[in-house]
């Protein structure tokens, strides 16, 4: 024991300690499951259905079957034995979609997987997929959300009453008598058009069956583990106890790997049946036609304010195109139903009226994308609040002041039934007034050439969302809670578990902060353990913006329980009260004293040494713990976008972006610096380039990035991120989710910058993206109507 004086307790939380992952990462060392090879691995193809919405006649494989190297090949008939796929809901009048693994008589969308081809490598099986021969009747469909809910529209699921998978209205007061006797109204029908989650890394999956033990190792791209092994096990009929899914490094998902697909449960099942290793890796091709897609939304909303701008009324109706099949597990409410949730934002709104519909057609289904509904409702909500001072000649900034929550009204129920807890709206807003130079971009203005435009986009969200809300309204799943298990080895290390699935998230840095400042240890000395449900009993994944809010939580309360046994043990060890001893430095001590250990001395002395301790004295350093934060946390900021546009080419600039953004107390600025970065970066792509077309058939248009458009560093302007750090008391650490917050308040910035600077032409923005062409359209529309 040596002297303790010294010894400190340093602040971790809230350093910007660069990432623990990017040693291996950024030097190619990092595990991806493509990167896994298993001794007699067998590889998987599909052939996709090539219509949009088609009777199978007939599937001819004999010259496949017979071509050297393929093991098998399998159709729906072949999979009889596992149920369908139903996402279920409580919520009134859902109508859930049965998806067979694969389809079945009938194919819904280009895309959808048709036969499944095993084969010594993936060249072969793309050789024998040539060989299949498919002969499809075609029939009648409606291709897109409007066509689909006209009375007599052919259904896309017989066995439905309708293509309307869901309906829901949220009022609060009358809005429409409101509406009705307002002095000023704006209205605008808004359109935020699909898009893909385009993650580096495609979607793959690796299934281990060990035949003795009769358990299944799943290896798999995803974000939600614990969501796939729970259902798998469903489907395959075995124990949760013989299934581990392993989530490896993964390269992004942005929602795209966030829901189980049907090509999960194939490869799981294949290779238990053939008693060796699948692999299914995913190409480029496949990601954009057959992954879950985002947005396809449509608001026709109605905004009503009095004389002094303040809002009196708000009136929406939501059509959601959905796709083909309600995803599992989030439902069709998933995209739409939040719209209509969000929609209000974090405005004081007296009366509101929300009519949502989750419309089924030929297209792949949309799934989780980051933002879920929020970017659609801030981009329907911002422009017309824009509308709206524009109407009453006053300023975007000043009607948003007048309008946005202040600190005496929280906690705040908007329209829909959400409550924001407190958070810096006024805040956010006055720090981005504050990065702007207006009057020096206003005197440009003046000056002509370049078209300068000027826009904002103020909102707010809910992040870390606890079990009294689903995710996904209706889903009857827990969502809201997160285990750690913290526990110190016989030789003192120190390793955290969490249910969570990291994903770019730079969790193993973050949460290593949080146990490594609660334990009084560096946190390069805690190994973080995420994305295997071996780890975890319970545990959804990373979404939501859910990770830092409720891992957070659950490593702060996790690590004082563990703590409290630490200085049980130390108590009995310095023969002192458990109240003077502290830890700091990666020391167990009492100051002013020489009673002094290390955590690998303490574990020696409670595994190994049986004199020291009695054994009533003796605890197991290892404790596991739930947080759940019930409601979830308010987040919430203002986005500004500068643009110019090229008059002559409509070619559109981003100068700047400014992202005034609440977030909490900060883990790590470094980690929450790149996270509006990029969440920016793909609100970009969604304002500016990103968009999946589909011809009047059903066949998609964009199937390659020679059509597909995502922002490069080229598109990317310079960004000023400004942090308000409003205490939030209910949390353990004072955590909000910020993840998705760039992609949510961008697109809306920038419709609004795009719509300032062609103010002059009498024309606004009402769809996204937005590009030169369709600027152009624009343009010669209006110039034809003033003719």
């Amino acid at each position: 024991m040596t002297d303790a004086t010294a010894y400190t307790r340093p602040k971790y939380v809230g350093k910007p300690v660069q990432r623990f992952e990017d040693p291996r990462l950024l030097t190619g060392r990092g595990r991806y499951t493509a990167d896994i090879q298993l001794p007699r691995m067998a590889h998987l193809a599909f052939i996709r259905s090539d219509q949009a919405y088609a009777r199978i006649n007939s599937i001819d494989v004999q010259q496949a079957r017979a071509l050297p190297g393929v093991i098998g090949i399998f159709t729906a008939a072949d999979f009889d034995h596992i149920p369908e796929i139903k996402a279920p809901s409580k919520m009134k009048n859902y109508q859930a979609t049965a998806c067979s693994v694969l389809a079945r008589d009938v194919v819904r969308y280009v895309g959808e997987p048709v036969v499944a081809i095993v084969a010594c490598n993936r060249y072969v099986a793309e050789d024998a997929a040539a060989l299949v021969d498919i002969d499809y009747d075609p029939l009648d469909v409606a291709v897109t959300a409007r066509d689909a809910i006209v009375e007599g529209a052919p259904k896309l699921h017989e066995a439905l009453v309708s293509n309307v998978l869901l309906g829901r209205v949220f009022t609060t007061g009358d809005a429409p008598a409101q509406i009705a006797s307002a002095p000023h109204t704006v209205s605008g029908r808004f359109n935020l058009t699909r898009k893909t989650s385009m993650s580096t890394e495609p979607r793959a999956y690796l299934a281990d069956y060990d035949v003795g033990r009769d358990e299944l190792t799943l290896y798999d791209a995803t974000n939600i583990p614990g969501i796939v092994r729970d259902e798998l096990a469903r489907l395959l009929k075995l124990d949760g106890n013989r299934i581990r899914v392993v989530a490896p490094d993964v390269g992004g998902s942005f929602g795209g790997k966030g829901s189980l697909y049907p090509e999960e449960v194939i490869v799981a099942d294949l290779a238990r049946r053939l008693e060796r290793p699948v692999k299914y890796v995913a190409d480029r091709l496949e990601e954009l036609t057959a992954s879950s897609q985002a947005f396809g939304e449509e608001v026709e909303a109605t905004l009503a304010f009095d004389a002094d701008g303040r809002f009196l009324a708000l009136d929406a109706e939501i059509i959601g195109d959905i796709g083909a099949y309600s995803i599992y597990p989030w439902t069709a409410a998933l995209e739409p139903v939040q719209v209509a949730s969000f929609l209000p934002g974090p405005y004081k709104t007296p009366a509101y009226r929300g009519r949502v519909r989750a419309v089924c057609t030929p297209k792949p289904p949309t799934g989780p994308y980051r933002g879920v509904g929020r970017p659609m409702a801030v981009f329907a909500m911002e422009r017309l609040v824009d509308l709206a001072a524009a109407e009453l000649g006053i300023s975007p900034l000043e009607i948003r002041r007048r309008n946005l929550a202040s600190a005496e009204d929280f906690p705040h129920r908007i329209g829909s039934g959400i409550i924001w807890d407190r958070s810096g709206f006024q805040e956010c807003l006055a720090a981005a007034e504050d990065a702007i130079d207006l009057p020096a971009l206003e005197a440009e203005k003046q000056q002509g050439g370049k078209w300068i435009g000027v826009g904002y986009a103020s909102y707010a969200e809910l992040t870390g969302i606890g079990s009294r809300i689903a995710v996904a309204p209706g889903m009857p799943m827990n969502t809201g809670v997160e285990t750690a298990n913290v526990r110190i080895d016989a030789t003192g290390a120190i390793t955290a578990s969490f249910g969570i699935s990291s994903h770019g998230q730079s969790l193993e840095t973050t949460l290593a902060q949080i146990v490594g400042e609660e334990l009084g240890v560096k946190p390069e000395d805690v190994r973080i353990v995420h994305g295997d449900t071996a780890a975890s009993p319970h545990g959804t994944g990373t979404y939501a913006s859910r990770s830092a809010v409720l891992g957070g939580g659950a490593a702060i309360k996790t690590t004082r329980t563990l703590l409290n046994k630490v200085k049980r043990v130390a108590a009995s060890l310095f023969d002192v009260d458990p109240e003077q001893v502290e830890t700091g430095d990666g020391r167990i001590f009492v100051r002013d004293t020489n009673h002094s250990i290390d955590f690998r001395e303490l574990a020696r002395v409670v595994y190994a040494d049986m004199a020291t301790l009695p054994m009533e004295k003796r605890e197991t350093l290892e404790a596991q713990e739930t947080f759940d934060p019930f409601l979830g946390t308010t987040t919430s900021s203002t986005h500004v976008a500068v643009v110019e546009i090229d008059p002559e080419t409509l070619a559109i600039k981003l100068r700047t972006i400014v992202v005034a953004e609440d977030c909490g107390k900060l883990i790590n600025p470094l980690v929450v610096e790149g996270q509006v970065h990029g969440g920016v970066a793909q609100g970009v792509g969604a304002a500016l380039l990103e968009e999946m077309k589909f011809d009047e058939t059903g066949q998609p248009i964009t199937a390659t990035l020679a059509d597909y458009l995502v922002p490069t560093s080229a598109e990317i302007p310079p960004m000023d991120v400004h942090h308000i750090e409003t205490e939030l008391p209910n949390n353990p650490g004072g955590f909000r989710g910020m993840g998705e917050g760039g992609t949510i308040g961008a697109p809306a910035a920038i419709a609004n910058a795009v719509a300032d600077a062609v103010s002059h032409l009498g024309i606004g923005i009402n769809s996204l993206p937005i590009t030169p062409n369709k600027l152009h359209a624009l343009i010669a529309a209006a110039s034809e109507s003033q003719e």
